[in-house]
């Protein structure tokens, strides 16, 4: 009988194949479209020694456009983790009119051409705009400002936060909020003891996805920014400049900066998210 079960079980697990043949199909594939044109980036690089690497990125207007880029970056990405969570909350939680509408109108952004969205935020928060002239009349310029990159940030980065936080919130069991409740936790305290470090995983994983996809982008930033250099100039739009001018050891040399810095952030945030599991488990 035990022989007949292993059989069957053998049978089960041979339906796909070996874990060798996939393994290399797995390996081949992320090869192509990751790795090879990542390592790209750094062997032209490369070529073009240390010491004009050094002086390409640590030019006065590539060293500004990095602030740019990143602080926008982050300040839209915290942005979004807030309403993110704050929406996803709401979808899970809360039965109301329009709700699939509003559920479906979230990925909105992953469907809208980026240059469709650049266009569309810069007429709308321009001081002539719908929404524009009226923060105009209290001083707030939005287009072609460093307010506006962070709009526009904002509304590419949205949908990350939501999608990664709102299986999580379906899958929490009620009950650990009734018995915090009865053991006479308040609404603030369940939420912080018992709640958030359920999401906290999932936040953290919605805030590296939106940080690391609104660092790259280029379509919506270019319109919106007005491309001043020193002061709205984004580091994909220095790069795409270098391009155009065939300086293409200038362009790898400020995306690999990019990418290494990219990299340290999400290793950082991939360690605290092993940590808090880690933690999680031993208690």
């Amino acid at each position: 009988m035990k022989s007949f079960v292993k059989s069957l079980k053998i049978k089960e697990y041979s339906i796909i194949p070996g874990f060798g043949l996939t393994t290399g199909f797995t390996i081949l594939y992320i090869s192509f479209l990751i790795l090879i044109p990542l390592s790209m980036v750094f062997i032209n690089s490369s070529n073009m020694g240390w010491d004009n690497f050094w002086k390409v990125v640590t030019e006065e207007r590539v060293l500004a456009s990095f602030k740019i880029t990143f602080g926008a970056a982050f300040i839209a990405t915290l942005i979004n983790t807030i309403f993110g969570l704050l929406l996803a909350w709401t979808l899970v939680r809360y039965d109301f009119v329009g709700r699939k509408i509003i559920d479906a109108i979230i990925d909105l952004p992953f469907a809208l051409p980026t240059a469709v969205a650049g266009i569309t935020l810069t007429t709308l928060y321009s001081q002539e705009g719908w929404i524009g002239k009226y923060l105009n009349l209290l001083g707030i310029k939005v287009s072609f400002s460093f307010l506006g990159i962070v709009v526009a940030l904002s509304f590419v980065g949205f949908p990350f936060v939501v999608r990664t936080v709102q299986p999580v919130l379906l899958n929490l069991d009620k009950e650990f909020e009734e018995a915090a409740s009865t053991l006479g936790a308040t609404r603030i305290q369940t939420f912080i003891k018992v709640i958030f470090p359920e999401m906290l995983p999932a936040l953290l994983t919605g805030f590296s996805l939106a940080f690391s996809r609104t660092l790259g982008e280029y379509g919506s930033v270019v319109f919106i920014s007005g491309n001043m250099p020193m002061k709205t100039e984004i580091s994909p739009l220095i790069i795409m400049t270098k391009l155009e001018q065939y300086d293409y050891s200038g362009a790898t040399a400020v995306a690999a900066v990019m990418l290494i810095i990219s990299f340290i952030m999400l290793f950082i945030i991939n360690l605290f998210q092993w940590w808090n599991a880690t933690r999680h488990n031993i208690r």
